[in-house]
């Protein structure tokens, strides 16, 4: 067996985001740490069970546990570390004295890991919130501590979707934006000397790519090749739901050719504008106000059509309350059956069937109105990447969409570590960077259907112009 070209561990690491791609550079996975059990058994099946012992990684079920404050860290040495961190708020009381600062929290661990170890290359991602003005304190620390441990990092989030980016180059038609924390390891004195690193990526289309030529078709298994299809299909109640806004839909088409305003509308809240009472608007929040006065205004402008539509559907008012809800962001599509929808705490939500919303719980799992159903763990995988024998081994639904909303987008992490690879490749080893360089640019040849492919081809025959990203 040859030596891999680089060797790396994978912390938080769920169902295998980072895997995926860093297996496709030819990297050999050292170390697992995952304190989820079903997640680790899953990841378990698809990475680690078909390898020979003596290539398997060291299983760990609780980071804490190899990562003690005073003895050496129990995490065989590594050239990338990858992590798809929780993070927890640090004390402000630690006065941002960087690694310290951190102790207490599953960042400290990692950090633990690195000043032991100090692997070439360090990986981190999270949510974008960050990077946003709430978790300033933290990002603040995570950067000190990383450069402080010897990490050349760009204070300057990178933070980047899968959907900026073509098939060809692993995309998949799914917004996700997520923040990305790249170093290279320089030691102490560089890292806190080169402090003006521009971020590894910078957030938009890469290559030209149109974010609206996507199809959420690609992603989808015919419907009968799905075992218990029955179980991701709509109720009658869902059903019924759909069709008595479509008719709504249908109806304002109809009588004054155009689609449904892209405000929410509360059928509740229908009502003549002369109605709405001045000091009541006034003493709630701004945002509800104007959603009241939008409305009132709709039915003002469509009041015969609203009242016949009620009439003909007096079943309406018994729907649950956030389903007398409707948030049309769909364009020009001519049905709410030709939308992708969410039934939301909130609302339904409907949206053209080019891109899907991040991936979350179970309860707002995208329901393809062409189908009647909503996408499976399967599909979803493929959202985030995975190939198409990826498997969550029978496991219980609600587990397998749980894990692939907490994972890692694979086509978007290997796009972010294969540029910092590139701009890094003087200060890191040139094994490592010849092997990232060698590779094909997407690491999952058949997440997506072979129309993709076609479509990104026949649109780069016409000569697109490319887009800044």
């Amino acid at each position: 067996m040859p030596e891999p070209a680089f060797t790396y561990v994978d912390l938080f690491a769920g169902i295998g985001g980072f895997h995926a791609m860093l297996d496709h550079a030819g990297g050999h996975c050292k170390f697992v740490s995952e304190i989820d059990p079903e997640a680790r058994q899953v990841y378990l099946k698809n990475w680690v069970e078909h390898l020979p012992e003596d290539l398997r990684p060291q299983i760990n079920q609780d980071i804490t546990t190899v990562t003690p404050t005073d003895a050496e860290v129990q995490v065989p040495k590594h050239d990338v570390l990858a992590a798809g961190f929780p993070c927890q708020p640090f004390s402000k009381s630690g006065m941002q004295r960087g690694m310290e600062e951190a102790r207490g929290t599953l960042f400290w661990n990692i950090a633990r890991i690195l000043e032991d170890r100090t692997p070439s290359v360090v990986l981190l991602e999270n949510v974008r919130n960050l990077t946003g003005p709430r978790h300033r304190h933290e990002w603040n620390v995570i950067i000190k501590t990383l450069r402080q441990l010897g990490y050349r990092v760009s204070d300057v989030p990178s933070v980047f979707s899968p959907h900026f980016l073509p098939p060809s180059l692993g995309g998949t038609p799914q917004v996700r934006e997520r923040v990305f924390i790249l170093g290279t390891y320089v030691g102490p004195e560089r890292a806190k000397r080169e402090t003006d690193v521009p971020p590894t990526i910078v957030r938009g289309p890469v290559d030209g790519w149109n974010v609206h030529d996507w199809d959420v078709e690609w992603v989808l298994d015919e419907d009968a090749s799905i075992p218990d299809l029955h179980r991701y299909q709509l109720t009658t109640d869902e059903e019924r739901w759909i069709e008595v806004w479509d008719d709504l839909v249908q109806r304002i088409w109809a009588d004054t050719g155009t689609r449904l305003p892209g405000f929410p509308l509360w059928a509740d809240e229908w009502r003549p504008e002369r109605s709405l009472m001045p000091l009541e608007l006034e003493a709630l929040p701004k945002w509800k106000s104007d959603f009241l006065v939008k409305n009132a205004r709709f039915y003002d402008d469509h009041r015969v059509v609203i009242e016949s539509w009620r009439k003909a559907n007096p079943d309406f008012r018994s729907f649950p309350a956030s389903r007398r809800k409707l948030e049309w962001q769909a364009q020009d599509s001519a049905s709410l059956w030709d939308t992708v929808m969410h039934f939301r705490p909130s609302g339904i939500r409907a949206k053209a069937p080019t891109y899907l919303p991040a991936l979350v719980a179970i309860t707002q799992t995208s329901v393809i109105g062409a189908r009647k159903r909503r996408i499976t763990p399967h599909e979803a995988a493929r959202l985030q990447g995975f190939s198409r024998n990826f498997s969550f081994a029978g496991q219980r639904l609600s587990a397998s969409y749980k894990q692939v909303g907490n994972g890692v987008a694979v086509g978007a992490a290997w796009h972010v570590f294969r540029t910092h690879v590139e701009q890094n490749a003087a200060d890191l080893p040139q094994q490592l960077v010849q092997a990232v360089r060698a590779v094909r640019s997407a690491p999952t040849g058949d997440a997506l259907s072979s129309a993709a492919v076609d479509l990104e081809r026949s649109v780069n025959r016409m000569g697109r112009v490319p887009l800044a990203g």
